[in-house]
């Protein structure tokens, strides 16, 4: 039968996703440490410990519920199936923020990297580093547009890069920057900064552990989810983790807070992994130094644009689900030939992340500090009810199989509850209480886009007929949007070639495609294949080919007709799609042969299991054209 576009396809095995779970997550790193340390100061390693082990609690909620539930979407899919459907849109579009602010700030670090690993300060400087993270963000959303690229490609070439990348920073840096005085003198408040700087500072420590979302929602991609995927979250979270403290820790040693400030989230506060390199200074030989500065900006470069890209995967995979469980307009629940997902969500995303770059360089003063304290007003809303989504489950759905549960469990009502729910979501919940106090961006940003979100969903319901509470089941698959070059339409003599020559025009109208309309004469081998045909069948064939050309006249399409002696009809139109580069071949079936043993006539059949490319069958109804 003719293809069908493939969606999305299992083909992630646990190497592929531990490379995508720790270049996502890792890719906080070079973000989050300058914007943490301006808060936390000599508290830093301290405050992304205790955030990282928080993180690991709600990572297990993560693992129970995307391998329970293996679909796209992430927290917002299990949410929905334990709560409603407006508590699963409310996560997913807090979600949606938070891609679009990692979007946007990985895409306005890049700059920073890429002008300390080529020495050009200017690229650090406004207006350069807006005007490149702009230019990135647009780079990436163009080749989403005109190719789907497989999210394994390359990322575990770019994630084994930066694990050697941060490996020689710690190894050198525990060998001569690593200072345990320096620590311990930094574990206390330093002059200036009080409990309001560490309450500060705590929410902005959550967007130094991203990614764990983009994970979540290739669970209907990845071979064995209930397997593969707890253990690649685990391995590359905890990985992160360990590297992201003693990094944090090595950092600070080289650049302790005085006077209630650190170089790291001053001086280095685009780039601080390219600030701990430059801190080799005097310990190693100079061209050592370049060479490290070099290797860390590059790796900062690749890891941050791998991880816009990821981003915008994760936003059109979310608005995918929202929309195929009518949230969304049904648009983004389309699947494309060339960018898989909706085109309209990638460019949407794209332009509202250009959009925060250049709030955040002339509305913020160039300070990454408020695209921060919005993230966290996000992702702890999905974490909080990632956590509560698990234990409703386990209470609701205790039949339901899960192949990774998270434990150890305590039993409530007679249901085992994981404990760390239990625990995760009550922290996750208090901190977000804590980022709308101390972040004037969570508290009021975020709350316009949850109200925008909102308008959105009940304007959609509306449209659609359905209640807000209502559960909607996914709506069918749209077809994909016509992206036709070229038509071919064997053309039949009669009534049912015209119709076929007419659907491939309105079809050619539609996409711009050009049409080849052939009528294939079958010659009996006892004649001679190349010779004048019959006078009456060439004067009916001119005919019919002329009645082509002239109704492509009529709406504006070009038809370029052809004439094709051959011994069979099936192979020769095969051979023509092939020698033509057509996109598509339009035939007719004739209701007769549904009355008879095939469905098809032996040429459709034939033309359908040997096409080189896609096929319309217009099967017509009983009575057409019989007279």
């Amino acid at each position: 039968m003719a293809r069908k576009l493939r969606g999305f396809e299992r083909v992630l095995d646990a190497p592929a996703l531990f490379a995508v779970t720790y270049g996502e997550i890792a890719s906080s790193l070079y973000i989050a440490l300058g914007i943490v340390a301006a808060s936390a100061l000599g508290l830093t390693p301290l405050v992304l410990l205790v955030t990282g082990a928080l993180f690991l609690v709600v990572s297990l909620s993560y693992a129970e519920g995307t391998a329970a539930i293996p679909e796209t979407g992430g927290a917002a899919t299990f949410v929905r199936r334990a709560f409603n459907d407006l508590a699963g849109f409310i996560t997913g579009w807090a979600l949606f923020l938070d891609f679009l602010i990692v979007m946007a700030l990985s895409a306005f670090f890049v700059p920073h990297y890429l002008g300390a690993a080529i020495s050009a300060p200017s690229l650090r400087h406004s207006p350069w580093d807006a005007v490149i993270g702009c230019g990135v963000i647009a780079v990436v959303a163009v080749v989403r547009l005109v190719r789907h690229t497989r999210l394994h490609t390359g990322a575990l070439g770019i994630a084994l890069l930066d694990l050697v990348v941060q490996a020689v920073l710690v190894l050198l840096g525990v060998a001569f920057l690593l200072s345990p005085h320096t620590l311990v003198q930094g574990f206390g408040f330093a002059s200036g900064q009080s409990w309001g700087d560490l309450a500060f500072a705590l929410p902005l420590a959550m967007l130094a552990y991203t990614g764990l979302e983009t994970a979540a929602n290739l669970a209907e991609e990845a071979r064995e989810p209930g397997r593969t995927l707890p253990r690649s979250l685990f391995s590359g979270i905890g990985l992160v983790v360990v590297v992201t403290v003693l990094i944090a820790a090595i950092g600070l040693s080289a650049y302790p807070a005085e006077n209630g400030a650190t170089a790291l989230g001053d001086q280095w506060l685009e780039a601080p992994l390219v600030g701990i390199a430059a801190a080799f200074d005097g310990s190693l030989p100079s061209f050592l130094v370049d060479a490290l500065r070099i290797a860390v900006g590059i790796s900062g470069v690749l890891i941050l644009v791998g991880a816009a890209t990821t981003s915008v995967s994760g936003i059109t995979r979310l608005t995918y689900s929202l929309a195929e469980h009518g949230q969304l307009p049904r648009e983004f629940a389309r699947l494309e030939r060339r960018a898989l997902v909706s085109s309209e969500a990638i460019i949407i995303a794209s332009g509202l992340a250009i959009g925060l770059i250049l709030i955040t360089e002339f509305g913020a003063d160039g300070d990454p500090t408020f695209l921060a304290g919005i993230y966290s007003f996000g992702v702890l809303i999905a974490f909080t009810a990632a956590q509560l989504a698990v234990i409703r489950l386990r209470i609701r759905e205790p039949e339901l199989e899960r192949p990774f549960r998270a434990r150890p469990d305590v039993t409530i009502r007679g249901a085992p509850v994981p404990l760390a729910a239990l625990v995760g979501a009550p922290l996750t919940f208090a901190i977000w209480i804590l980022a709308l106090a101390t972040h004037s961006g969570a508290r009021y940003a975020g709350t316009l886009w949850l109200v925008a979100g909102l308008v959105v969903f009940v304007a959609v319901r509306r449209s659609q007929r359905h209640g807000l509470l209502e559960h909607v089941e996914p709506v069918e698959e749209l077809p994909a949007a016509a992206e036709f070059r070229r038509i071919l339409v064997p053309m039949k003599l009669g009534d049912i070639g015209e119709e076929m020559v007419a659907t491939a025009i309105a079809l050619a109208k539609d996409s711009g495609a050009e049409v080849e309309a052939v009528t294939v004469v079958r010659v009996p081998r006892r004649f001679q294949l190349e010779g004048p045909l019959p006078p009456d069948v060439a004067e009916r064939v001119e005919a019919s080919l002329e009645e082509a050309r002239m109704l492509g006249e009529d709406h504006g399409v070009e038809v370029r007709t052809e004439v094709v002696r051959a011994r069979s009809i099936g192979h020769a139109i095969v051979e023509e799609a092939r020698a033509r580069d057509v996109d598509l071949i339009v035939v007719g079936s004739s209701p007769r042969w549904r009355r008879q043993s095939r469905f098809f006539s032996p040429t459709v059949d034939f033309v359908l299991r040997r096409a080189p490319c896609e096929v319309l069958v217009v099967a017509f109804p009983e009575g057409v054209f019989e007279t």
